[in-house]
Protein backbone atom coordinates (compact mmCIF):
# COMPACT_ATOMS: atom_id res chain seq x y z
CA UNK A 1 0.00 0.00 0.00
CA UNK A 2 1.17 3.32 -1.44
CA UNK A 3 2.05 5.63 1.81
CA UNK A 4 0.59 9.36 1.51
CA UNK A 5 3.77 11.51 2.15
CA UNK A 6 4.27 15.45 3.22
CA UNK A 7 5.10 15.66 -0.50
CA UNK A 8 2.00 14.47 -2.43
CA UNK A 9 0.04 16.75 0.32
CA UNK A 10 1.77 19.57 -0.80
CA UNK A 11 1.38 18.39 -4.67
CA UNK A 12 -2.60 17.53 -4.03
CA UNK A 13 -2.70 21.48 -2.31
CA UNK A 14 -0.79 23.03 -4.93
CA UNK A 15 -3.40 21.51 -7.48
CA UNK A 16 -6.18 22.60 -4.87
CA UNK A 17 -5.22 26.22 -4.94
CA UNK A 18 -5.16 25.29 -9.27
CA UNK A 19 -8.68 24.43 -8.98
CA UNK A 20 -9.65 27.10 -7.09
CA UNK A 21 -8.17 29.64 -9.29
CA UNK A 22 -9.82 27.91 -12.25
CA UNK A 23 -12.86 28.47 -10.65
CA UNK A 24 -12.78 31.73 -10.21
CA UNK A 25 -11.34 32.32 -13.71
CA UNK A 26 -14.44 30.46 -15.29
CA UNK A 27 -16.81 32.74 -13.06
CA UNK A 28 -14.65 35.73 -14.14
CA UNK A 29 -15.63 34.53 -17.84
CA UNK A 30 -19.21 33.57 -17.30
CA UNK A 31 -19.93 37.37 -15.80
CA UNK A 32 -17.70 38.64 -19.49
CA UNK A 33 -20.16 37.00 -21.90
CA UNK A 34 -22.97 38.00 -23.48
CA UNK A 35 -23.55 34.94 -25.28
CA UNK A 36 -25.98 32.31 -23.40
CA UNK A 37 -24.33 29.15 -24.62
CA UNK A 38 -20.86 30.45 -23.36
CA UNK A 39 -22.31 31.56 -19.90
CA UNK A 40 -23.63 28.35 -19.29
CA UNK A 41 -20.28 26.36 -20.32
CA UNK A 42 -17.96 28.99 -18.20
CA UNK A 43 -20.65 28.73 -14.76
CA UNK A 44 -20.90 24.59 -15.39
CA UNK A 45 -16.76 24.97 -15.61
CA UNK A 46 -16.83 26.96 -12.16
CA UNK A 47 -19.40 24.31 -10.73
CA UNK A 48 -17.25 21.80 -11.54
CA UNK A 49 -13.94 23.09 -10.53
CA UNK A 50 -16.04 23.84 -7.05
CA UNK A 51 -16.89 20.47 -6.92
CA UNK A 52 -13.43 18.83 -7.40
CA UNK A 53 -11.70 21.42 -4.72
CA UNK A 54 -13.79 19.74 -2.31
CA UNK A 55 -13.70 16.17 -3.18
CA UNK A 56 -9.49 17.52 -3.24
CA UNK A 57 -9.86 19.09 0.19
CA UNK A 58 -11.56 16.06 1.23
CA UNK A 59 -8.98 13.68 0.52
CA UNK A 60 -6.26 15.89 1.66
CA UNK A 61 -7.98 15.43 5.24
CA UNK A 62 -8.37 11.81 5.09
CA UNK A 63 -4.81 11.49 5.19
CA UNK A 64 -4.13 13.81 7.79
CA UNK A 65 -2.75 16.50 5.90
CA UNK A 66 -3.52 20.62 6.67
CA UNK A 67 -5.58 21.87 3.53
CA UNK A 68 -3.71 25.42 2.57
CA UNK A 69 -6.25 28.22 1.74
CA UNK A 70 -4.91 30.48 -0.87
CA UNK A 71 -4.44 32.33 -4.44
CA UNK A 72 -2.00 31.60 -6.92
CA UNK A 73 0.09 34.91 -8.32
CA UNK A 74 -0.26 32.24 -11.20
CA UNK A 75 -4.57 32.49 -10.85
CA UNK A 76 -4.31 35.86 -10.08
CA UNK A 77 -2.41 36.58 -13.26
CA UNK A 78 -4.63 34.39 -15.26
CA UNK A 79 -7.60 36.36 -14.18
CA UNK A 80 -6.10 39.94 -14.41
CA UNK A 81 -5.18 38.70 -17.88
CA UNK A 82 -8.84 37.22 -18.61
CA UNK A 83 -10.30 40.87 -17.68
CA UNK A 84 -7.46 42.59 -20.04
CA UNK A 85 -8.90 40.79 -22.80
CA UNK A 86 -12.05 41.06 -22.29
CA UNK A 87 -12.12 45.14 -22.25
CA UNK A 88 -9.67 45.61 -25.18
CA UNK A 89 -10.61 42.77 -27.78
CA UNK A 90 -12.54 42.67 -30.44
CA UNK A 91 -13.49 39.37 -30.23
CA UNK A 92 -12.99 38.66 -26.93
CA UNK A 93 -15.47 35.57 -26.32
CA UNK A 94 -12.87 33.96 -28.65
CA UNK A 95 -9.81 35.35 -26.21
CA UNK A 96 -11.76 34.09 -23.44
CA UNK A 97 -12.05 30.49 -25.15
CA UNK A 98 -8.71 30.60 -26.01
CA UNK A 99 -7.38 30.94 -22.60
CA UNK A 100 -10.00 28.45 -21.44
CA UNK A 101 -8.38 26.36 -23.74
CA UNK A 102 -4.79 27.30 -22.70
CA UNK A 103 -5.68 26.55 -18.91
CA UNK A 104 -7.53 23.37 -19.45
CA UNK A 105 -4.23 22.04 -21.40
CA UNK A 106 -2.23 23.19 -18.64
CA UNK A 107 -4.56 21.64 -15.99
CA UNK A 108 -3.94 18.26 -17.60
CA UNK A 109 -0.82 18.82 -17.20
CA UNK A 110 -0.70 19.47 -13.71
CA UNK A 111 -2.26 16.46 -12.77
CA UNK A 112 -0.35 13.97 -14.81
CA UNK A 113 2.40 15.38 -13.24
CA UNK A 114 0.69 14.54 -9.46
CA UNK A 115 -0.36 11.11 -10.93
CA UNK A 116 3.18 10.58 -12.25
CA UNK A 117 3.98 10.64 -7.92
CA UNK A 118 4.38 6.63 -7.35
CA UNK A 119 3.80 7.35 -3.48
CA UNK A 120 -0.20 7.84 -4.32
CA UNK A 121 -3.11 6.12 -2.41
CA UNK A 122 -5.66 4.05 -4.96
CA UNK A 123 -8.27 6.21 -3.28
CA UNK A 124 -6.22 9.36 -4.70
CA UNK A 125 -4.95 8.41 -8.34
CA UNK A 126 -8.62 7.44 -8.65
CA UNK A 127 -9.80 10.66 -7.74
CA UNK A 128 -7.46 12.28 -10.05
CA UNK A 129 -7.56 10.66 -13.00
CA UNK A 130 -11.66 11.12 -12.74
CA UNK A 131 -11.01 14.95 -12.88
CA UNK A 132 -8.63 14.69 -15.22
CA UNK A 133 -10.25 12.76 -17.46
CA UNK A 134 -13.55 15.12 -17.18
CA UNK A 135 -11.28 18.33 -17.84
CA UNK A 136 -9.98 16.78 -21.02
CA UNK A 137 -13.56 16.48 -22.06
CA UNK A 138 -14.16 19.56 -21.36
CA UNK A 139 -11.53 20.38 -23.94
CA UNK A 140 -13.54 18.84 -26.56
CA UNK A 141 -16.49 20.29 -25.67
CA UNK A 142 -14.16 24.43 -25.59
CA UNK A 143 -13.52 23.19 -29.03
CA UNK A 144 -17.17 23.08 -30.39
CA UNK A 145 -17.86 26.13 -28.58
CA UNK A 146 -15.05 28.27 -30.33
CA UNK A 147 -17.78 27.46 -33.54
CA UNK A 148 -20.69 29.11 -32.12
CA UNK A 149 -18.62 32.40 -30.54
Amino acid sequence: MSTYTEEVGEKLNDLLEKTYDAEKGFKKAAENTENNALKSYFNGKAQQRYDFGHELKSEIKSFGQEVDKGDSLTGKAHRAWMDVKALFSSDDEEAMLEEAIRGEKASVEEYEDVLGDTSLPSTTSTILRNQKLAIEKGLSTIKTLEDIS
